[in-house]
Parts: structure tokens; C-alpha cells; sequence
């Protein structure tokens, strides 16, 4: 029986039929060059088409080959999560079956691990065929969440990364539903490397994640690593207090007491108005409030670790 450590890789499916083939055919040969024992995870993720006909077919002729039947579609960052809950190997490498992610790139992933990096990041420079309208989505999203989160996200990190096998262990502890992939390896931190590719074009079919897919799919990301949605109800009506607070105050002084012309102007109704706004500010600020008790449930339900070890120190041995 082999020694050898294991590499898993974890393709999430869907809609796939025509490039599955395609993708094995090109992948084996590579994974075969590594100097370890490889498996190879497919998630058919409840795909409409003949997708899980051809990954049986792979894996009934490959023993290498396994393959995970969502019973419907739960979504790609619920597939990969379950590779990576299943996998069994020293390290996984992530990538779509699309043949977008360049998978001549994985002996350059597996050179990086080891040579001690725990993360390898793929970075997308170019990706031929993208349009300009998601293009600028993309860079505007990672503007916002690197404004807004406690932690760093890399411009045009993809999910094409692989994972040391403690990363793994501390991934599956994490228990969210709503969940963007890169964003939670991010959040576990870990030594990391980077590798920056040019995504090829799409040979068959149209891409699982659509326009409103990534548009879910990021504010799924700013609720999950950023409190501030939360809290901007609370900021709006401290301005909204302040401004109208400071402008009844001078209509109240300058028209009953100072009598200044400009104040004089203003009528009971707009003096009303701007009462109610002072309310409306008032109501707004205690919605604030809530925010941050809201805010403190949110952190617990999620139930993420309290914080991540690389290394535990064994009782009986001691540090000189």
C-alpha cells in the first residue's frame, strides 16, 4: 500500500455534462506528474443536465474518482464546502470543471505548500471574454469589503486555492450557512502564497454564477464580515438628530427670542416638520442601539472560533 501523502481535488458541478470529460481527460495527466497519491472529488450539485451520468461513468472507471450527489442545488460554496468536509488528503486544491482556472498551474500550488505555505491563493489577472459591467462589479465589490471588514480580501482572489490540511480541520469547524468560501479561508488567516493566472474562456456552457448569483452572493458577503450595515441606521439618525436638533434650536432662539429676520420666516407647519425629523432622528439612533445588540446575537449565532492554532504544544514537551 502506498505512503505516499494524498493531494485531493475538489470540483464543485453543475451543468458540466460536456466539459467533465473534457476535464479529466486534461487533468490526469498532471496529477499523475505529481510525486503523491491524488484523489479527485467531484460535487454534482443537483445539475439539470446529464452531468452525474458522466462523473458515474468516471468513477466506476477510475478508483481515484469519487463523487458527491447533492440531492438538489444547494449552491456553489455548499458544494465546496462538502469537498472539503470529505476530503482526505495532506492538502486539497480547489477549481472549477469549466476549464476557466488554469489547471497546468497545480504542480506550481503544490511547489508553494511545500515550501511551507498553508494557503495558495489563486489570483485572477485577466479573464479572457469577461465583460466590462462585471469587471467593474468585481472591483468595485472589493473596494467596498476591504472599506467595510475587519480583515483583508485580495482583489480578484478566486476560489482556485489550496488548502494545508490543518486549514482544513479549522475550516469544517465553521458552522455558518450563508457563506462565501475565500472570504472564510481569508478569515482563518494561516501562511499564505499567491499565484496569479489568466483565466482561459469558457468552452461549453454558461457559467453557474450569474449576474444576480454574485450579486446575492456579495451582500451575503458584507453581512457575514461586516457589521456595518447594522450600525448605519444608528450613524444616519445621529446625523439626521444633530442637523435638525441645531436647526430648531436656531428657529426656536432667533424667532420667540432674537427675533432675527430669517428665523421669522419660518412657519408653524415647517416648525412641526422639522420636529418630526428630530423625532424620526431620535427613533433612528435608538434602531442603532438595537444594531449593536443585534450585532453581538449575530457574532454568537454564527459561532465561529474564538481564535485559529497553527501548532498545539504538546503537555510533556517544554520551549527552551
Amino acid at each position: 500500500m502506498s505512503e505516499k501523502k494524498i493531494i485531493s481535488i475538489i470540483v464543485p458541478v453543475y451543468n458540466e455534462e460536456k466539459n467533465v470529460p473534457l476535464f479529466y481527460e486534461k487533468i490526469r495527466p498532471i496529477l499523475e506528474k505529481l510525486s503523491y497519491d491524488w484523489e479527485l472529488i467531484f460535487i454534482n450539485d443537483g445539475s439539470l443536465d446529464k452531468s452525474i451520468i458522466e462523473l458515474e461513468k468516471l468513477e466506476k472507471a477510475d478508483s481515484c474518482v469519487r463523487v458527491i450527489d447533492f440531492s438538489r442545488n444547494f449552491g456553489k460554496e455548499l458544494a465546496v464546502t462538502a469537498g472539503i468536509n470529505n476530503c482526505q488528503g495532506a492538502a486539497c486544491i480547489i477549481l472549477d470543471a469549466d476549464l476557466q482556472h488554469p489547471i497546468e498551474k497545480i504542480p506550481e500550488f503544490v511547489a508553494k505548500w511545500e515550501r511551507g505555505a498553508e494557503v495558495v491563493v489563486g489570483v485572477r489577472e485577466k479573464n479572457k471574454g469577461e465583460g466590462w459591467v462585471k469587471k467593474m462589479g468585481s472591483y468595485f465589490f472589493y473596494k467596498l469589503i476591504n472599506r467595510i471588514s475587519d480583515m483583508e480580501i485580495v482583489t480578484r482572489a478566486t476560489d482556485y486555492r489550496l488548502l494545508d490540511r490543518g486549514v482544513i480541520a479549522e475550516f469544517n469547524r465553521l458552522t455558518e450557512k450563508n457563506r462565501m468560501t475565500r472570504a472564510l479561508i481569508d478569515w482563518l488567516g494561516f501562511r499564505r502564497e499567491y499565484i496569479y493566472f489568466e483565466a482561459n474562456e469558457r468552452i461549453h456552457g454558461v457559467p453557474a454564477y450569474n449576474f444576480w448569483k454574485l450579486v446575492k452572493l456579495a451582500f451575503n458577503s458584507v453581512v457575514s464580515f461586516s457589521l456595518l450595515p447594522l450600525k448605519f441606521a444608528g450613524y444616519l439618525g445621529m446625523f439626521i438628530m444633530l442637523f435638525s436638533g441645531a436647526a430648531g434650536l436656531y428657529i426656536l432662539l432667533g424667532k420667540y427670542f432674537f427675533h432675527t429676520p430669517f428665523a421669522s420666516t419660518f412657519s408653524d407647519a415647517e416648525n412641526l416638520a422639522i420636529m418630526i425629523v428630530f423625532l424620526v432622528g431620535i427613533i433612528l439612533v435608538s434602531i442603532g442601539l438595537l444594531a449593536l445588540y443585534i450585532a453581538n446575537i449575530h457574532t454568537e449565532v454564527t459561532n465561529r472560533p474564538l481564535y485559529i492554532v497553527r501548532k498545539r504544544v504538546s503537555p510533556h514537551s517544554h520551549i527552551d
